[in-house]
């Protein structure tokens, strides 16, 4: 008896066929993608405002120099000004409320254009203090040092002999201190504060017009 063989089959594998996309998924997503730049703009504008908000809210309003001012001269209101400025904690400054209070208080040192007002700057010191005079005395050109005198420079008035005139022992000197400065076309008037003991003096020889006088050193 013969056994009937069985012929194996071959069956193909059909591959899958790709997935559809609804065309709903499709529309979703291309309305998905403005939404999501919409929210990072949003975002970004948030903390772009914020930002903005604490540089302002941290920033301070104080007095600032508008108009030079030399050391020892008085301050006026058209000095100053003020400005809006975000400042470091530890910088002394004077508010802008204050300005008011500046007004006729005299520079300790050189203001510059544009720079803040620290209170170290200004003295409300009165003129002359205790001890101390002004007298004025004028100056003959050739008498007195081309270089600009400031305030707060210190010199030394020296008795000048007479035209003509042979020096006979040593000058008589005054030691003073420039407080203003008036220029003329044939003499400046050069305000200086003295000892009280020497002011009288002083106005004396000031009155006899031969008055030199000595620029000393600027350096402190």
């Amino acid at each position: 008896m013969e056994t009937a063989q069985t012929k194996p089959t071959t069956e193909t594998v059909q591959p899958a066929p790709p997935a559809l996309v609804a065309p709903e998924t499709t529309k979703l997503q291309r309305r998905t993608l403005p939404v999501v730049v919409a929210v990072v703009l949003v975002c970004l504008g948030g903390v772009t405002g914020l930002w903005l908000w604490t540089a302002s809210s941290s920033a301070s309003e104080v007095v600032a120099v508008r108009v030079g001012v030399e050391r020892g001269q008085l301050i006026a209101a058209t000095d100053l000004t003020t400005v809006r400025v975000t400042l470091d904690p530890s910088l002394r400054t004077v508010p802008a409320s204050a300005v008011d209070s500046l007004v006729g208080k005299r520079a300790v040192t050189d203001l510059a254009v544009g720079t803040l007002v620290s209170p170290d700057q200004v003295s409300d010191a009165v003129v002359p203090g205790a001890g101390l005079a002004v007298v004025a005395v004028p100056i003959a050109a050739g008498l007195i040092p081309t270089e600009p005198l400031k305030a707060g420079d210190t010199v030394r008035l020296v008795q000048a002999p007479a035209q003509g005139g042979q020096v006979t022992g040593a000058p008589t000197e005054i030691t003073a201190t420039v407080l203003n400065v008036t220029p003329g076309d044939t003499e400046t008037v050069v305000d200086v504060l003295v000892a009280d003991n020497r002011a009288g003096e002083l106005a004396a020889r000031a009155a006899s017009g031969d008055l030199a006088l000595v620029l000393a050193s600027r350096e402190r």
